[in-house]
Protein backbone atom coordinates (compact mmCIF):
# COMPACT_ATOMS: atom_id res chain seq x y z
CA UNK A 1 0.00 0.00 0.00
CA UNK A 2 1.48 3.34 -1.01
CA UNK A 3 1.98 6.15 1.50
CA UNK A 4 -0.28 8.43 -0.55
CA UNK A 5 -3.12 5.90 -0.50
CA UNK A 6 -2.61 5.40 3.23
CA UNK A 7 -2.84 9.18 3.78
CA UNK A 8 -6.06 9.22 1.78
CA UNK A 9 -7.47 6.47 3.99
CA UNK A 10 -6.36 8.41 7.09
CA UNK A 11 -8.20 11.45 5.73
CA UNK A 12 -11.40 9.42 5.49
CA UNK A 13 -10.71 8.06 8.97
CA UNK A 14 -10.62 11.67 10.16
CA UNK A 15 -13.97 12.32 8.48
CA UNK A 16 -15.36 9.24 10.24
CA UNK A 17 -13.95 10.47 13.57
CA UNK A 18 -15.86 13.75 13.12
CA UNK A 19 -19.11 12.10 11.99
CA UNK A 20 -19.18 9.35 14.64
CA UNK A 21 -19.76 11.56 17.72
CA UNK A 22 -22.50 13.49 15.93
CA UNK A 23 -24.39 10.28 15.15
CA UNK A 24 -23.72 8.92 18.63
CA UNK A 25 -24.91 12.15 20.29
CA UNK A 26 -28.16 12.00 18.32
CA UNK A 27 -28.65 8.42 19.48
CA UNK A 28 -27.76 9.39 23.06
CA UNK A 29 -30.56 11.95 23.06
CA UNK A 30 -32.94 9.01 22.57
CA UNK A 31 -31.39 6.30 24.72
CA UNK A 32 -28.68 7.81 26.98
CA UNK A 33 -24.91 8.26 26.75
CA UNK A 34 -23.75 4.84 27.95
CA UNK A 35 -26.45 3.10 25.93
CA UNK A 36 -25.45 4.99 22.77
CA UNK A 37 -21.80 4.09 23.34
CA UNK A 38 -22.84 0.46 23.84
CA UNK A 39 -24.77 0.45 20.57
CA UNK A 40 -21.83 2.10 18.78
CA UNK A 41 -19.39 -0.52 20.04
CA UNK A 42 -21.88 -3.32 19.45
CA UNK A 43 -22.34 -2.40 15.80
CA UNK A 44 -18.58 -2.03 15.38
CA UNK A 45 -17.99 -5.37 17.06
CA UNK A 46 -20.43 -7.15 14.75
CA UNK A 47 -18.69 -5.61 11.72
CA UNK A 48 -15.22 -6.55 12.96
CA UNK A 49 -16.21 -10.11 13.88
CA UNK A 50 -17.63 -10.52 10.39
CA UNK A 51 -14.48 -9.14 8.79
CA UNK A 52 -12.24 -11.31 10.96
CA UNK A 53 -14.18 -14.40 9.90
CA UNK A 54 -14.37 -13.52 6.21
CA UNK A 55 -11.15 -11.78 5.21
CA UNK A 56 -8.62 -11.68 8.02
CA UNK A 57 -5.45 -13.72 7.88
CA UNK A 58 -4.84 -13.32 11.63
CA UNK A 59 -5.81 -15.58 14.50
CA UNK A 60 -7.26 -14.97 17.94
CA UNK A 61 -4.98 -17.77 19.19
CA UNK A 62 -2.28 -15.12 19.54
CA UNK A 63 -4.20 -13.73 22.52
CA UNK A 64 -3.05 -16.64 24.68
CA UNK A 65 -0.33 -15.30 26.95
CA UNK A 66 -0.82 -11.70 25.79
CA UNK A 67 -0.42 -9.18 28.64
CA UNK A 68 -3.74 -7.66 29.71
CA UNK A 69 -2.54 -4.11 29.03
CA UNK A 70 -2.10 -4.96 25.34
CA UNK A 71 -5.84 -5.71 25.20
CA UNK A 72 -6.89 -2.51 27.00
CA UNK A 73 -7.38 -0.40 23.87
CA UNK A 74 -11.13 -0.86 24.06
CA UNK A 75 -11.16 0.89 27.44
CA UNK A 76 -9.64 3.97 25.83
CA UNK A 77 -12.09 3.66 22.96
CA UNK A 78 -15.06 3.46 25.34
CA UNK A 79 -13.83 6.54 27.20
CA UNK A 80 -13.31 8.40 23.91
CA UNK A 81 -16.74 7.52 22.50
CA UNK A 82 -18.63 8.33 25.72
CA UNK A 83 -16.73 11.59 26.15
CA UNK A 84 -17.38 12.76 22.60
CA UNK A 85 -21.08 11.89 22.98
CA UNK A 86 -21.17 14.22 25.99
CA UNK A 87 -19.00 16.96 24.52
CA UNK A 88 -20.27 17.42 20.96
CA UNK A 89 -23.75 18.74 21.86
CA UNK A 90 -22.21 21.21 24.33
CA UNK A 91 -19.04 22.36 22.56
CA UNK A 92 -19.70 21.60 18.89
CA UNK A 93 -17.93 19.22 16.55
CA UNK A 94 -15.19 21.66 15.51
CA UNK A 95 -14.08 22.49 19.05
CA UNK A 96 -14.19 18.86 20.16
CA UNK A 97 -12.21 17.66 17.14
CA UNK A 98 -9.65 20.46 17.51
CA UNK A 99 -9.12 19.71 21.21
CA UNK A 100 -8.84 15.99 20.51
CA UNK A 101 -6.26 16.57 17.78
CA UNK A 102 -4.13 18.80 20.03
CA UNK A 103 -4.29 16.20 22.82
CA UNK A 104 -3.40 13.42 20.39
CA UNK A 105 -0.44 15.37 19.01
CA UNK A 106 0.92 16.26 22.44
CA UNK A 107 0.60 12.62 23.49
CA UNK A 108 2.17 11.55 20.20
CA UNK A 109 5.14 13.88 20.74
CA UNK A 110 5.89 12.22 24.07
CA UNK A 111 5.38 8.70 22.71
CA UNK A 112 7.69 9.46 19.78
CA UNK A 113 10.34 11.22 21.86
CA UNK A 114 10.58 8.55 24.56
CA UNK A 115 9.65 5.51 22.46
CA UNK A 116 6.78 4.59 24.79
CA UNK A 117 5.26 1.16 24.17
CA UNK A 118 7.89 0.36 21.57
CA UNK A 119 7.17 3.09 19.00
CA UNK A 120 10.19 4.24 16.99
CA UNK A 121 11.98 7.15 18.65
CA UNK A 122 11.63 10.55 16.95
CA UNK A 123 13.06 13.41 18.98
CA UNK A 124 10.94 16.41 19.91
CA UNK A 125 12.28 19.53 18.26
CA UNK A 126 11.24 23.17 18.00
CA UNK A 127 9.48 22.66 14.67
CA UNK A 128 7.24 19.91 16.03
CA UNK A 129 6.46 21.86 19.20
CA UNK A 130 5.67 24.95 17.13
CA UNK A 131 3.30 22.93 14.95
CA UNK A 132 1.40 21.71 18.00
CA UNK A 133 1.31 25.24 19.42
CA UNK A 134 -0.23 26.49 16.17
CA UNK A 135 -2.92 23.85 16.47
CA UNK A 136 -3.51 24.89 20.08
CA UNK A 137 -3.99 28.48 18.91
CA UNK A 138 -6.36 27.17 16.23
CA UNK A 139 -8.36 25.36 18.91
CA UNK A 140 -8.66 28.58 20.90
CA UNK A 141 -9.85 30.38 17.75
CA UNK A 142 -12.60 27.87 16.94
CA UNK A 143 -13.85 27.55 20.54
CA UNK A 144 -17.09 29.42 21.19
CA UNK A 145 -18.03 29.46 24.89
Amino acid sequence: MSSLFLLLLIFFGGVAAAVQPVINARLAARVGVIEAATVSFGVGTVLLVGLSLLVSKGSFRGLVGTPAWEMSGGLFGAFFVALTILAVPRLGVTTVMAALIVAQLVTGLFFDHFGFLGVPVEAIDFKRIFGVLLLLVGTALVYRP
